[in-house]
């Protein structure tokens, strides 16, 4: 119960991996509020947990007033708010000249300036309570570049700068901020985004998540709740001296030379 008694808001709780965390803090001892666009997923992951464990608010984390009604939500739990999980985030494909500007714009909006609403907006009241633990999901696209994501990549990347700038900013305020960049981690999401490979391919999901990892050290994706461990420590008193980190959760992705890896795959001695 490393969470007892805490209070946490967690956006883009109503699926993947933001529903998983909800269920991890819940687990620990926490109260959670969880936002998202979509009202019905919300509701079926609050009804999936104890009755007085999970409050839900419907809100967009780009919107300034919707940013504060969902710290305001998570406040009428038990006026505090101990935890904020910047989860929220969409990734829509096209490399830069076939992107639509509009489209730019929606990915940064979601993004990057959802997560700096959110922390605008509670952190006054964390500061208030004593302190609290911002935890940022980023990517591990934030540190290395995925093909035709130009929009994903850059906000990514920018939220991990966005943590660090936080962390310094209001650190002698007790607020500790951390960046948590998973790698390949099967969601609904995820399986949606990958049907038309694997249906190209002329094979299923199960065939498809086997094979696109073989160049990852740990050979497989993760599951949602792979990522809440993580979640739980940071959130935690646990990870008390720790902020403005950098934490790659991402089965080894991010040091691999696909190149290198390809090659090695031949089998022929290069050196």
């Amino acid at each position: 119960m490393q969470l007892q008694g805490k209070v946490a808001l967690i956006t883009g709780g109503g699926t993947g991996i933001g529903a998983a965390i909800a269920e991890r803090f819940v687990a620990e001892g926490a109260k959670v509020c969880i936002t998202g666009r979509r009202r019905e997923m919300l509701e079926e992951v609050a009804g999936s947990l104890p009755a007085d464990a999970c409050t839900t608010c419907v809100g967009d984390v780009s919107d300034d007033d919707g940013a504060r009604t969902m710290v305001d939500t998570a406040l009428s739990i038990s006026g505090r708010l101990d935890i904020l999980v910047n989860n929220a985030a969409i990734g829509l494909a096209g490399a830069i000249v076939e992107m639509e500007s509009a489209v730019w714009r929606q990915v940064l909006e979601t993004n990057l300036t959802g997560p700096f609403l959110m922390m605008k907006a509670a952190i006054p009241h964390m500061i208030e309570a004593g302190g609290g633990s911002i935890i940022n999901m980023a990517s591990v696209a934030g540190v290395v570049c995925v093909p035709g994501s130009p929009g994903y990549c850059a906000t990514k990347a920018g939220l991990i700068h966005l943590t660090k700038q936080v962390a310094l900013d209001y650190g002698s305020q007790k607020i500790r901020v951390n960046v948590v960049c998973p790698g390949p981690v099967r969601t609904a999401l995820l399986e949606f985004n990958l049907t038309p490979m694997a249906e190209a391919l002329g094979t299923d999901l199960d065939d498809l998540f086997a094979r696109l990892p073989k160049n990852v050290p740990l050979r497989r994706v993760a599951t949602p709740s792979e990522i809440t461990g993580i979640c739980t420590f940071l959130a935690s008193d646990d990870s008390s001296y720790m902020t403005g980190s950098t934490i790659m959760i991402d089965g080894g992705t991010h040091f691999v030379d696909v190149f290198a890896a390809a090659v090695g795959e031949t089998g022929v001695n290069w050196g």
